[in-house]
């Protein structure tokens, strides 16, 4: 039990440290980060304690304003993520007939595509835009969502105080607010950390790329990908950013497990 608490607080210390630089890193970073420093490649000093990138910015200020984009992106995405595949699933779950199976087949018909190829074409018709990333994690993890959620509200639904709640003329509302929502909400918190974790690859992939809002303003996936020339000469260009998305989504996965483990 001990070990459990302290692999909780240690995943949420992991994951709360992250979230803080990303949001309060804009307000800590005292330089531009758009203004080169120094020479290109520059290895960690008193002036720039994590040393410079290939245009000679400083690579510590970059990343305190890198943050805030990949984690919000990732945010927004999973909760549009789980509020819509959350609900398709519980009605789906709850009314196993036709429609019900039709939109599940629907939505199955959205995973057929990868997810970076969804996010190629929709980055090529909107270019420059960061919500296509909101959308292309939607439209690839919401499918997911439903699909879990619909098999935790089948086993649910087929309880028999659910049938008593329909027989007495319950409303739908009442029925998902009362009935389900509470039994397979640890289910629906695993899940959405899972979606959280899909929607930080994608996001970090999509600035790997250059894709959404671009250069010269910093993210930590960009970071990554714009360095890796230099990376025999300093390495924390890097693998600072790296290391920073790493531990978030190790954190993550961490928290959701015990959520849903605590909730069920």
């Amino acid at each position: 039990m001990g070990g459990l608490v302290i692999r909780r607080w240690t995943a949420f210390s992991v994951c709360a440290l992250v979230v803080a630089v990303a949001l309060l890193g804009p307000f800590l970073g005292a330089g531009s980060p758009t203004t080169p420093v120094g020479a290109p490649f520059q290895p960690p000093d008193h002036h720039c304690l994590l040393g410079t990138d290939k245009l000679g910015r400083d690579v510590l200020t970059r990343l305190l304003h890198g943050g805030y984009l990949v984690l919000g992106l990732s945010a927004l995405a999973t909760v549009v993520s789980t509020a819509l595949g959350g609900l398709a699933g519980m009605l789906a779950g709850l009314y196993p007939n036709r429609w019900g199976r039709l939109a599940i087949r629907v939505l199955d018909a959205l995973t057929v595509a990868p997810p970076l190829l969804v996010l190629l074409v929709l980055a090529a018709g909107f270019p420059g835009c960061d919500l296509v990333i909101v959308l292309a994690v939607v439209l690839t993890t919401a499918p997911m969502s439903a699909r879990v959620v619909r098999a935790a509200t089948s086993a649910v639904a087929a309880q028999g105080y659910v049938e008593v709640a329909r027989a007495r003329g319950d409303s739908v509302f009442s029925l998902l607010r009362h009935d389900i929502l509470p039994n397979i909400r640890g289910q629906l918190l695993a899940d959405a950390g899972v979606r959280f974790v899909a929607a930080i690859y994608l996001s970090s992939t999509a600035g790997f790329l250059g894709l959404g809002h671009g250069a010269p303003a910093p993210n930590w996936g960009q970071m990554v990908a714009e360095n890796l020339a230099g990376l025999s000469l300093t390495a924390w260009p890097v693998l600072a950013p790296a290391m920073l998305l790493a531990a978030f989504v190790i954190g993550v996965n961490l928290l959701a497990d015990q959520w849903g483990r605590v909730a069920t």
